[in-house]
């Protein structure tokens, strides 16, 4: 990593700007409460703590994406300002935590599942798009990891950076699945494959 900024001034700017309207603009008129109500103090302390909740989710799966791109620990550190071993303890933990978006296959005649380990960022689709080939598809995912049951059919999966409500729509739309909640940068979606013709 050199010492050059990772980002500019602007766009650092931009990032606050962004956060800060999102969180006043995001409740009904609290923006406008704020000249004549003291409860709308209230509701942006509330937006406030929703809005540092869900940029410390972001952090640590943007974490989580830098190692699947196979950044070090020390490089994560040193993005973050702090060390190696602070990054690692901070991280690893709540990843482990985090673990997988789905719940458990239970019972004897509940579907085959697998997991597809030591994935990054860049082998995750190929891995996905063999395994859909195969019949299996997604049903969870966390750091380096998808986890995948068996069907009678194959399976397309797809991966975009977190979607609009609109994008949202026009897949489901086209009959993609969504896979969980996302996992900062990305969404990920799975549908079924008809057979041609």
């Amino acid at each position: 990593m050199n010492d050059e900024p990772l980002l500019h001034p602007a766009e650092i700017d931009r990032i606050r700007e962004a956060i800060a309207a999102a969180v006043l603009g995001s409740p009904e008129g609290l923006a406008d409460s704020l000249e004549h109500d003291a409860h709308g103090y209230l509701r942006l302390l509330d937006a406030s703590r929703i809005g540092a909740e869900e940029a410390s989710r972001l952090l640590r799966e943007a974490v989580q994406g830098a190692r699947a791109a196979g950044h070090s620990w020390d490089t994560v550190g040193r993005v973050l300002g702090v060390s190696r071993q602070a990054a690692q303890q901070r991280f690893t933990a709540k990843a482990a935590a985090a673990g997988s978006s789905a719940p458990p296959a239970q019972g004897p005649d509940a579907p085959k599942r697998r997991i597809l380990g030591g994935l990054t960022a860049f082998n995750e689709m190929a891995a996905l798009d063999e395994a859909g080939r195969d019949g299996w598809h997604m049903v969870g995912y966390g750091p380096f990891f998808h986890e995948v049951e068996a069907s009678g059919h194959p399976w397309e999966h797809c991966r975009m950076t977190l979607p609009s409500g609109a994008r949202h729509r026009r897949m489901e739309a086209e009959g993609w699945i969504p896979v969980g909640a996302g996992w900062f940068p990305w969404r990920y979606y799975k549908r079924p494959v008809t057979p041609a013709g």
